[in-house]
């Protein structure tokens, strides 16, 4: 029998898992909200109903515990078997029936949690590959199914909310969207966004440069909400110029 606690006791590791599990319970939290016959109703990302959402959120859970596999046994399990199948589980996801998806969505979060907890301390180091090819040690796993959670329960477009989110995963979704326009701002002619909140202290920008740059004001949140492509709502530029459209962050 597994280990009813985690294996690891790595303080970060345990802190992420934390946070994880948090935004899993709230996920969970606002699907059991909705009734059956709203699963067909629009989700807050284009294109896609709440039914994708869910059936989105429940493989994702099933495509990382394949990685967390991976780093237990050393034999590669990687995400998705093709570059197209993770689409087209998504659109077959959103077929099943109400019943189907909320059941998918509790066992995979369940057997993910199971993985983690009882992977070995070392194994956290082990080196698995993203479904965009990069490769990242398993811990990377936490952070990765933690965005999907938290923000894709507010995507189900039902009450939830950015401001909802612990201060701590405000700050690092800023950090990793930041991050990642900054790694590809000259391929991608990113402008040097410079984001100033008025409940933080600290000034953050795309390049590091805070001098110079489109500056976006408005609370943490709300910064995070424009930054992860979920509308400019409570953000406004310095000049009241119109506020720009984000650039797209994974």
């Amino acid at each position: 029998m597994g280990a009813r606690i985690d294996k690891t006791q790595d303080p970060e590791i345990l802190a992420a898992l934390l946070l994880a599990r948090r935004g899993t319970a709230y996920f969970q939290r606002k699907l059991a909200e909705l009734r059956d016959d709203q699963f067909d109703g629009p989700s807050l990302l284009p294109g896609w109903s709440r039914r994708h959402v869910i059936a989105h959120v429940g493989y994702n859970a099933r495509a990382l515990t394949r990685l967390t596999e991976w780093a237990a046994t050393g034999v590669e399990n990687p995400m998705y078997p093709s570059p197209d199948a993770r689409g087209e589980e998504i659109e077959y996801g959103a077929t099943l029936s109400p019943a189907a998806l909320r059941n998918l969505s509790a066992h995979a979060a369940v057997h993910l949690n199971v993985e983690w907890r009882d992977l070995e301390p070392t194994s956290w180091n082990a080196e698995v590959r993203t479904a965009q090819g990069r490769i990242v040690p398993a811990s990377e796993t936490v952070w990765m199914r933690t965005r999907e959670v938290w923000l894709h329960a507010v995507d189900l477009d039902n009450g939830g909310s950015v401001t909802d989110f612990p201060p701590e995963l405000i700050d690092r979704l800023l950090t990793d969207v930041l991050g990642a326009w900054n790694r590809r701002q000259a391929a991608e002619s990113i402008p040097n966004f410079v984001l100033r909140a008025d409940d933080r202290a600290d000034i953050r920008s795309v390049t590091g440069d805070t001098d110079d740059g489109i500056e976006l004001l408005g609370t943490a949140a709300a910064l995070t909400r424009w930054a992860t492509g979920r509308g400019s709502i409570g953000v406004s530029t310095v000049g009241c110029s119109p506020v720009p459209k984000s650039p797209r962050w994974l």
